[in-house]
């Protein structure tokens, strides 16, 4: 791992670590301070006379005990992920798992400590006050404890959000053990009105409590809720509506077609497993274009189109094509030669001329036979003018091939109704096109190899062809092709 890389996980883990330290301390200390002041405020203290030293000695020390438990606590949890992400390497099962109940596990040891004050105060408290007093601090301090835990929970996780992140890679929110959202809204609640309002309520409701004016006691709850609201309000959005904002851009990206969106995963509950399934998504939506591409390439984007339209079936429909047939000259010869790898490479750069000249006028290469090809134009996707374009691509071809110098071959060019649809079964489909068009294109593919233009056209697709594209050609000798009764009209460039 780089140096610098490594420094920059070193701070990571150090301000994560002094976080958490920092926000144990200082939710111990102010969490005991404001009970302190709303118990001195109900004068319960007061109240046990020459003896409330003893309470506040003793709340002093557990304050103290508290926060040195805490901290050494709250390392040994932090050292369990500190040395794997500082180390840079990918956390197993069982530290991803425990990095994620981090934040939990930082709440229970809170709690844990708030708990035992709870139990030592109000006993404390019982034994050198009355009933009344002991029931004033143990609701006291269990509030503040109840209130100190959530507000850790949300901070624990906000500061450990950078661990939790390679965590949830090797553990994903489906598989973690996590607070939900609704659990994290109810934690909210509870900080930024459950608490402060049962407060108020059991200060203002009898019997009771302390016997100072309530009035200061009242406005204290009121000041804590509005500053634990806004505190929990915001670790909730931070929580919550940012990672939804990011899903909702990401998903804003992918409806314009973006394939290259992909969401950090930086949450364990509901809202992880929903940017886990946005980056399935997208995963699933690249693999279909990629199949799709695939696909195109195999058998064309017309075919794929169609074959995307209709579906896998074995159908098809009669269509008026022109046909095109290429066959290099003396192809057994070539490839005694040379060797194989040679002859793909030429053969290659010749198909690369077909494809191009076919394309660029609207027509679709069916298939490739070895050192031959098939175009159609008109089949799948219906053509304005199948006949010209079909006599144009063949010259080109011929042009190409001929400046290239590497093959000879022959173009043979027909007319006629053909079927075009699947052939095959159902569980392995071929596009193609079957009539007489076909073979008499292949036929004269034989007699153009001996042809100085290197092209045939039969009589018919040159009739069919526009009046420009007609004065290009000449007209060659009737020919008797193999399989037909009657000699083919055929012309030449």
């Amino acid at each position: 791992m780089p140096k610098f890389a490594q420094l920059a996980k070193f701070r990571v883990v150090l301000r994560t670590g002094l976080g958490f330290v920092v926000l144990g301390v200082g939710s111990s200390v102010c969490g005991a301070a404001a009970v302190g002041l709303l118990l001195f405020l109900q004068g319960i203290p007061a109240e046990m006379g020459g003896r409330n030293w003893v309470l506040l000695t003793c709340a002093a020390a557990y304050v103290l005990l508290s926060v040195l438990v805490g901290s050494a606590w709250t390392a040994l949890l932090h050292r369990r992920t500190a040395v794997w992400f500082a180390q840079g390497r990918r956390p197993d099962a069982a530290e991803a798992r425990r990095a994620l109940r981090l934040p939990r596990d930082l709440a229970l040891v809170s709690g844990t400590l708030w708990l035992g004050g709870t139990v030592v105060l109000g006993t404390l408290t019982a034994v050198l006050g009355s009933a009344l007093d002991a029931l004033g601090v143990t609701l006291a301090v269990g509030l503040g404890g109840l209130l100190t835990v959530g507000l850790m929970y949300l901070f624990a996780e906000w500061v450990a959000r950078p661990i939790l992140i390679r965590a949830l890679e090797v553990s994903p929110p489906r598989n973690a053990v996590s607070v939900s959202v609704l659990s994290r809204l109810a934690i909210t609640w509870a900080v930024a009105s459950g608490v402060p309002l049962l407060g108020v309520l059991i200060v203002a409701a009898p019997p009771d409590i302390g016997k100072a004016d309530q009035t200061a006691s009242l406005i204290m709850l009121s000041i804590v809720g509005l500053v634990s609201g806004a505190i929990g309000t915001a670790l909730l959005a931070r929580a919550v509506a940012a990672p939804l904002h990011r899903l909702r851009m990401a998903v804003g990206l992918i409806t314009r077609g973006r394939k290259d969106v992909s969401v950090r995963v930086d949450d364990a509950s509901e809202i992880g497993s929903l940017q886990v399934s946005v980056n399935s998504m997208v995963a699933g939506l690249r693999e279909q274009d990629r199949l799709r591409d695939l696909f195109g390439r195999h058998v064309g984007i017309d075919v794929a189109r169609h074959a995307l339209e209709h579906g896998a079936s074995l159908t098809g429909d009669v269509r008026e094509v022109a046909a095109l047939f290429v066959d290099v000259v003396d192809s057994t010869a070539l490839a005694y030669r040379l060797p194989p790898e040679e002859i793909v490479r030429k053969l290659n750069r010749l198909f690369d001329s077909v494809v191009s000249a076919v394309d660029a006028r609207g027509g679709l290469v069916n298939k490739f036979q070895g050192d031959a090809a098939l175009c159609v134009f008109g089949a799948p996707t219906r053509h304005s003018d199948p006949a010209t374009a079909a006599l144009s691509a063949a010259r080109a071809i011929r042009d190409a091939v001929r400046e290239a110098g590497e093959l000879d071959l022959g173009i043979g060019v027909a007319w006629g109704r053909v079927f075009a649809g699947q052939l095959g079964s159902s569980s392995r489909l071929e596009y193609t096109v079957i009539g007489d068009a076909v073979n008499e294109a292949a036929r004269l593919t034989e007699h153009a190899k001996h042809v100085p233009g290197r092209v045939l056209a039969s009589d018919t697709v040159w009739s069919a062809s526009s009046p420009s594209e007609q004065a290009l050609w000449t007209r060659h000798e009737a020919l008797h092709l193999r399989g037909r009764e009657a000699p083919t009209k055929t012309w030449t460039n």
